[in-house]
């Protein structure tokens, strides 16, 4: 069985000592390298008894004969013992990588190579970003299924999005699919949503076909790129199978792919001949009583709740009267209506679906994610969906400014409470739990993003409502206090390097490793943080590199308490009337701090409308006018304002503090103190 790491000239990868759980590793490390050898020369019995073997064939040509087609023959026993079959016209894949590693693009180019779309059709960029949210942000927020056909083989591909808050959608489809597509870039290599996404999939046993993107970038280090990716498997204690990953590099804006950096095809054939032979098709229980859980659901105006997942086992019909059970073992019944299978971009209608395929469900309108809809005699619950706990927490409550009512449709508590429950319907990495008072709910989610994503989409569904700031979820074990640790990478050009560093030693952030970043004049700094150093640092860290620094940030492990930190060394400019601001009053306030508002806008008292230059909050009136005397000057004198700070709904998140609001209403989004507290520090 030979390493299918690549089949390319790549240099020993340095290895780390400390990972004495995988014997994988340590056999690697008493293995010594002759000098011009190279890891691909290897494998997996070469580890053990080092004997040597190269091919010089055209790579494209040359492929390797992957792990799993050679353990087919050591399941057959297994699979007569469990009457098992294994479908070869089917590929449950799901494309998984770090945010703007390429992903969506390549799924673009992917369905453009199969002749999904007509060849006069125009298609935008990023379609299977669909949702409005998605595309204004640029990223991937939900998990989407389509499917393509290739050679007879019919390809189910879910796209997955990239940003760490959002790994509750990755976890929910892994049990769907037999492999994975690990996209990396060809540049950064493996970043911290790349370990979450690969650590998953190889807990749940699943192949991967590493895809390194981008490899037309000038600065490309494909050989970095491999290496890097192999020890991030060898530290997740990956099997040795699994270790026996296939390369594949592509250039997914230009639909090319290969098994040689320097010899691409002209089309993304090797990646599709990859996928048939290197992913395994599903196994299924052919005989057995039908079986399917649920890991997605949409709603329908017209066909109602749709159920989304992968058939396990049986057969599924149009029409079919089946049972839905829960975990606990609690059940009801339920019929089929209609049902659907994924052709292409679109739902087709089916009249019969067989174990193995993805199909939609429609008819069984009560049904939750994670539940199995099962056989009406005899059906049992597959094992429940499980993700990780959140770390963020966040107040929502109702709207009590003066301004409450003027824009949003739906305002009381009952309002607020149902559309937040029903979130859980679909969002399993959030919880809701009700708070200290009946307006106030506690609202817990992976991140900030996460949870301003839910604020975003109820601002555009006509909701109004306060949220406070985002606190972090500790816990108490053995009478000790433990808070979240997240792994933080930031990526920043040399020259910002000391004032990011500087900003990070403030917020308890510990550095532990510090490379290059190929030959662009850039530097990745990696640190393990406090998860409470993380909230109101994207803004804080884009004023120190002057707008050039990215940061990405993944969650490691609960530690121990980092003891008190500031995260906003400056106060707030705080409104102390009602009424409409002025010009003459801004001229005069300008001079106290950086302004949120223009002149013309209304304003309450306790609403935040500046950033004061000095620590702690200052009342002004920004609502005076000039008096009106019959004393005329010789000049008129003209005022000149500063341009106002354009705040997002995401920039006020990080920046309010303990005893301040953000007011969400469809059409504004307004910070102000929160009437409850009283700030010893407000002059």
């Amino acid at each position: 069985m030979e390493m299918a790491v690549g089949i390319h000239n790549y240099v020993t990868p340095t290895l780390n000592p400390n990972h004495r759980n995988s014997s994988f590793s340590s056999s690697i490390l008493r293995t010594q390298l002759p000098v011009g050898r190279t890891l691909s020369s290897f494998s997996s019995s070469t580890i053990k008894s080092p004997s040597f073997s190269h091919s010089r064939r055209n790579p494209l040509h040359s492929f390797i004969k992957c792990s799993v087609s050679e353990a087919e023959a050591t399941e057959t026993v297994t699979e007569k013992k469990v009457a098992l079959v294994r479908r070869n016209d089917i590929r449950n894949i799901a494309i998984v990588a770090h945010v703007d590693h390429g992903k969506t693009t390549l799924v673009d180019a992917m369905l453009k190579q199969a002749k999904v779309f007509r060849d006069n059709q125009v298609v935008e960029e990023r379609i299977m970003d669909s949702n409005d949210l998605e595309r204004e942000r640029g990223i991937t927020i939900l998990s989407k299924n389509t499917s393509i056909t290739y050679k007879d083989t019919k390809m189910n591909i879910i796209d997955t999005p990239g940003h760490s808050d959002f790994g509750g959608e990755v976890e929910r489809v892994l049990n769907m699919v037999e492999g994975i597509i690990l996209v990396v870039d060809s540049v950064e290599g493996p970043m911290p949503q790349t370990r979450f996404v690969l650590k998953k999939a190889l807990e749940f046993g699943h192949a991967v076909v590493v895809v390194v993107n981008k490899i037309d970038r000038p600065s490309a280090r494909p050989e970095f790129v491999i290496n890097s990716t192999f020890e991030l498997f060898i530290e997740l204690n990956a099997s040795d199978e699994q270790c026996d990953f296939q390369a594949v590099y592509a250039s997914g804006i230009k639909g090319m792919a290969g098994l040689s950096p320097d010899n691409l095809a002209n089309d993304l054939g090797p990646l599709f001949e990859t996928i048939i032979r290197c992913i395994p098709g599903p196994k299924i229980k052919k005989d057995g009583s039908l079986q399917m859980l649920v890991t997605s659901t949409e709603y329908d105006e017209h066909k109602g709740r749709i159920a989304i997942g992968r058939l396990h086992a049986g057969v599924l019909t149009r029409g079919m009267d089946v049972r839905i059970c829960t975990p606990d073992d609690a059940c009801r019944f339920g019929k089929v209506s209609e049902l659907f299978v994924f052709e292409k971009f679109y739902r087709a209608p089916a009249e019969s679906v067989e174990a193995g395929d993805i199909c939609a469900v429609c008819g069984v309108g009560d049904v939750q994610i994670g539940e199995t809809i099962a056989d009406k005699n005899d059906g049992k619950a597959l094992p429940a969906i499980r993700v990780e706990e959140p770390t963020v927490k966040m107040a929502f409550s109702i709207n009590t400014s003066p301004f409450v009512g003027r824009e949003g449709k739906y305002v009381t508590s009952r309002n607020l409470r149902d559309r937040l429950y029903r979130e859980l319907e679909r969002n399993l990495a959030m919880k809701v739990e009700d708070g200290e008072t009946a307006d106030t709910f506690l609202v817990s989610g992976r991140g900030t993003l996460h949870l301003t994503i839910l604020i975003e989409n109820m601002r555009r569904e006509n909701f109004e409502f306060m949220v406070g700031p985002p606190k972090v979820i500790n816990k108490r074990v053995d009478d000790k206090l433990l808070e979240p640790y997240e792994i933080a990478t930031v990526e920043v050009p040399e020259e910002h390097v000391g004032s990011v560093v500087e900003l990070l030693g403030k917020r308890k952030g510990l550095m532990f490793d510090m490379q290059g970043l190929g030959n662009e004049g850039t530097t990745i700094l990696k640190y393990k943080i406090p998860t409470r150093g993380l909230l109101g640092l994207r803004n804080a860290i884009l004023t120190a590199s002057r707008g050039t620094a990215i940061l990405n940030t993944i969650f490691d492990s609960y530690g121990p308490w980092s003891g008190d930190m500031s995260t906003r060394d400056l106060g707030s400019l705080v409104a102390f009337e009602d009424g409409t601001a002025t010009s003459y009053a801004l001229c005069s306030s300008q001079d106290r701090g950086q302004l949120f508002i223009k002149p013309g806008a209304e304003v309450y008292k306790g609403q935040i409308v500046g950033i004061h230059q000095r620590p702690g909050d200052l009342a002004l009136n920004v609502c005076k006018k000039k008096a009106a005397t019959n004393v005329r000057s010789n000049k008129e004198v003209s005022v000149v304002l500063d341009t106002p700070m354009d705040y997002s709904l995401d920039d006020c998140i990080e920046y309010i503090q303990e005893d301040e609001l953000v007011e969400v209403t469809p059409k504004s989004v307004r910070m102000c103190k929160n009437p409850k507290i009283n700030k010893k520090g407000r002059n």
